[in-house]
């Protein structure tokens, strides 16, 4: 219901942008970045053979391995370890108003010459922060009763995801606001989506790879079952 609401009003909106939305003809087009799609991509490849432009692109494509497997597996593992996937999502319901100020709280320390440091600042506070959610799912089946789980367990889980969130969007904010600054005015769009699509790939890749380890590096044992060691998921089934 929630999807079928919004594709609906997404359908409406842009339906009525198409009909009722006229170009304002008398004024004459500012001269555009490049003349075709051939040109786009010559422009790109012209950007990213820059030294300094490789160096960043290599930095933010390999910055996030640190805590993937963190961001992308502890809520699928609280899940596995009994916390009801509808607590966890009615968690997330306080983030928003959390995820709306954050920006612009940290653009104040990003709008300065060096927005990167607020990135490197928060790098090791979010690396600490997977180590305390690996702890989570360690501490979360310990804490499990025949009713579910204490008040102060989602407490804490939620300062945890909380805390994350700052890490989290000093980083993105700060990406962001270095990405606008080092882009050439002249080719501002063109320069400003490659970085903005390396430093999304540089989040989604170690993500994917995260989730891919996750079967061949758990350690699991059989109980009741001699001499089967569980290693694969067919040996699991059985």
């Amino acid at each position: 219901d929630f999807l079928f609401f919004w594709g609906a009003v997404f359908l409406i909106t842009t339906t009525l942008v198409a009909l009722l939305k006229k170009e304002n003809k008398e004024l004459t087009p500012t001269k555009e970045e490049t003349k075709g799609i051939t040109d786009t991509y010559r422009l790109l490849f012209s950007i990213i053979k820059m030294p300094a432009v490789l160096t960043f692109c290599l930095l933010i494509l390999t910055a996030k391995v640190g805590f993937s497997a963190a961001d992308a597996v502890t809520g699928l593992k609280l899940v596995e370890e009994g916390v009801p996937k509808e607590h966890l999502a009615l968690l997330a319901v306080p983030m928003v108003p959390l995820q709306i100020i954050l920006p612009l709280i940290i653009s104040k320390y990003t709008a300065g010459p060096q927005p990167l440091n607020t990135f490197y600042k928060a790098m090791p506070f979010r690396l600490l922060l997977g180590l305390e959610f690996a702890f989570l799912v360690w501490w979360t089946p310990k804490v499990k009763h025949e009713g579910g789980f204490p008040v102060y367990y989602y407490a804490v889980v939620l300062l945890s995801y909380a805390l994350h969130q700052i890490t989290l969007y000093s980083m993105y904010v700060a990406i962001m606001a270095f990405n606008a600054k080092v882009s050439d005015p002249l080719i501002g769009g063109t320069y400003m989506t490659l970085l903005n699509t390396v430093s999304n790939l540089g989040g989604n890749w170690p993500s994917t790879v995260a989730l891919w380890l996750v079967d061949p590096l758990t350690v699991k044992e059989c109980a009741g079952a001699q001499e089967q060691t569980c290693g694969t998921t067919v040996a699991a089934e059985v």
